[in-house]
């Protein structure tokens, strides 16, 4: 049985909404946290040499990071299971792993990337083909 003296301790370790001191601490450590992983390599390797191939290997971190978040939003839930999705064509319903207006983007975003090399001109087909899709064949 739990004893109102221990309910009350409880009850002030929750933050109010209106503490300025936790609040406070939340900012500071926030800072901190949004600081230390910036600071620390800008100091190590102001004084070294950095390696041809690891300048080289890091050119591709920024590719894959963003080819991981894609592919997860295109065929995986918030609960981590394989998306499938159904579409109808010409009176037959066909499943698609993933979502269907995703995946059509997906590939004429790559195709406008691919060919015109413009991050502006691929973000705007995206959205427009998914747009369109959504309006038009409602996936």
């Amino acid at each position: 049985m739990v004893s109102l003296s221990n309910s009350l301790v409880l009850a002030s370790l929750v933050p109010s909404h209106h503490n300025l001191t936790y609040h406070l601490i939340v900012i500071v450590l926030s800072a901190l946290a949004a600081f230390i992983p910036r600071y620390f390599p800008m100091r190590f390797f102001t004084n070294r040499k950095i390696p041809e191939w690891f300048n080289e290997w890091m050119k591709y971190v920024p590719v894959s990071l963003f080819t991981a978040l894609v592919v997860k939003g295109i065929f995986v839930d918030s609960k981590y299971r394989l998306i499938l999705d159904k579409i109808h064509l010409f009176g037959n319903t066909v499943v698609v792993y993933g979502y269907a207006s995703y995946l059509i983007a997906a590939v004429c975003v790559g195709l406008v990337a691919y060919f015109t090399r413009s991050m502006l001109s691929s973000v705007i087909v995206g959205l427009g083909v998914v747009w369109l899709l959504s309006i038009t064949i409602g996936v």
